[in-house]
């Protein structure tokens, strides 16, 4: 049986949200693929300008995940695939979300307005680069309706990255 998906809403992120994601993500749980443990403030912050200038850019980025109350719970969205390996120059679709939110619908429920959101700013596509074993965000790229495709060599932490792929169809 299908629940019905909550409702969120997606904001641009502001210099304070750095603060709320460095604190919603401050837990090994929910870094166990993003390399194990929390990340410093400073990443979020950097992190958040970025992805206020990929907004203004391109009219999308990682946006603020907030749900019905209006708390800060994640993000979701999407940004240019940036490392040195793996789907240069493509769009890449993702998400992150509080140890406390998990199995609610949240990230599907952000990934399919994320997906709504990059198709009308005209991107031919998205990708999501998953690591192995992370069955939550498998089951999420499945749900959005996402096909496995390539495997690339992840550097840090060595190992295999799963890339699904999701081409637009225009001519709907």
């Amino acid at each position: 049986m299908n629940r019905p998906l909550p409702a969120v809403r997606l904001r641009v992120p502001t210099h304070e949200d750095a603060v709320a994601w460095h604190r919603v993500f401050d837990d090994p749980e929910v870094m166990e693929f993003h390399g194990g443990k929390p990340a410093a403030l400073s990443v979020y912050e950097e992190l958040t300008a970025r992805q206020r200038r990929h907004d203004a850019e391109r009219g999308f980025c990682l946006w603020t995940l907030l749900d019905e109350t209006g708390e800060v719970i994640g993000f979701t969205g999407a940004q240019p695939w940036r490392p040195d390996w793996g789907p240069a120059g493509e769009i890449e679709i993702g998400w992150r979300l509080g140890r406390a939110h998990w199995g609610k619908g949240y990230v599907t429920a952000a990934g399919r307005e994320t997906l709504r959101r990059v198709r009308a700013a005209g991107v031919p596509g998205v990708v999501a680069m998953v690591r192995p074993g992370n069955e939550r965000s498998i089951a999420v790229a499945r749900r959005l309706g996402m096909e496995p495709a390539e495997t690339y060599e992840h550097p840090t932490p060595q190992g295999p990255a799963l890339c699904f792929r999701l081409a637009f169809n225009y001519a709907q």
